[in-house]
């Protein structure tokens, strides 16, 4: 065989390669912002959710090389927050940390919702679960749930429950519904106004997520009685639950996750998901989180997206249940 076919055949081989590799779609680039981002939050500064984002803003400003901004709209069980995001551009620049309030229990503590918590979003990722607790003021004479029970059904609608956000509002009708015993509901717009009468002694009681109140906790204004999972919080393993402590099967879980508006292009999605799963996911990160009482963790857009399908039943059943009618 001749050295000419062979070197016309090694040619045509390395053209062939050459046209292979140009037909094979290119590695897409990660999405970057050309502004800055905003990172919108349903409740008040102060509140656990407030923490949650700034601890994440601060580790994707070095990755994306813009400032991101969290604002803070606090009202309306956080339908306000929702709004402000749903209406915003597609483009990544707005961005809403949600949580089981709006994109779950609202469709059924709510009688008008100025959303759709399915179609007028884009789910990127869940951040992880809140612990969320049963406390009294420190001085309340009150120091166990059995207490506390006792003495609401002995003076019905006399003891009150403060709340800043859906979690407190389905857990507090669902102890009182569960016991038996009548309270009287005191809502707030977000967490840190209640806790500040809950601690002044002005309302009887609070569920309220640890990242929160734990200062109050730590600082001897507020005595917990009890967390409102049924299994012991692995953040806070000491403290017992409701479940134990004289409500059986008592369960109720909050949780937070990152959201756009809807029609977020794919690649977009999932650029910002890659980039937000490489800070959150790091051992330090988890532990940072765990420190203020959040249970640090992510997952794909797909699964964040099923997940919230899930809980909107789960906290319609969860609102039935507790004899909570929407408002």
């Amino acid at each position: 065989m001749s050295a000419v076919p062979a070197r016309r055949r090694a040619l045509l081989g390395a053209a062939g390669l050459l046209a292979a590799a140009g037909s094979r779609p290119a590695r897409a680039q990660p999405w970057r912002p050309s502004h800055p981002v905003t990172i919108i939050v349903p409740f008040g500064a102060g509140s656990g959710t407030d923490a949650v984002s700034r601890i994440l803003a601060q580790l994707l400003e070095p990755v994306w090389g813009r400032p991101l901004v969290v604002e803070n709209r606090a009202g309306a069980n956080g339908m306000l927050a929702a709004v402000a995001c749903a209406r915003s551009a597609p483009d990544g620049h707005t961005l809403l940390m949600t949580t089981n309030t709006p994109h779950a229990a609202n469709p059924a503590l709510m009688k008008r919702l100025d959303y759709d918590p399915i179609g007028d979003f884009t789910a990127i990722s869940r951040t992880g679960n809140y612990n969320f607790w049963l406390v009294v003021p420190e001085g309340s004479p009150y120091r166990s749930l059995a207490e506390l029970l006792a003495a609401a059904k002995a003076r019905p609608g006399a003891l009150s429950y403060a709340t800043g956000n859906a979690t407190g509002i389905v857990a507090g009708g669902a102890i009182a519904a569960q016991a038996g015993v009548e309270m009287t509901h005191v809502p707030y717009r977000s967490t840190p106004p209640a806790i500040t009468d809950v601690v002044a002694g002005r309302v009887a009681c609070m569920v309220v997520d640890v990242s929160s109140s734990l200062g109050q906790v730590k600082a001897g204004q507020l005595r917990v009685l009890g967390v409102t999972t049924k299994a012991r919080s692995k953040l806070l393993p000491e403290i017992p639950t409701l479940d134990e402590v004289g409500l059986p099967g008592f369960d109720v879980a909050a949780w937070a996750g990152l959201l756009g508006p809807a029609r977020m292009p794919p690649e977009m999605v999932r650029s910002i998901n890659a980039d937000l799963r490489s800070v959150w996911d790091r051992p330090e990160t988890v532990k940072r989180l765990g420190e203020i009482g959040f249970d640090g963790m992510s997952s794909t857009p797909e699964e964040f997206a099923g997940f919230i399908r899930d809980e909107i039943a789960k906290w319609g059943r969860m609102a039935r249940a507790a004899g909570i009618e929407p408002e």
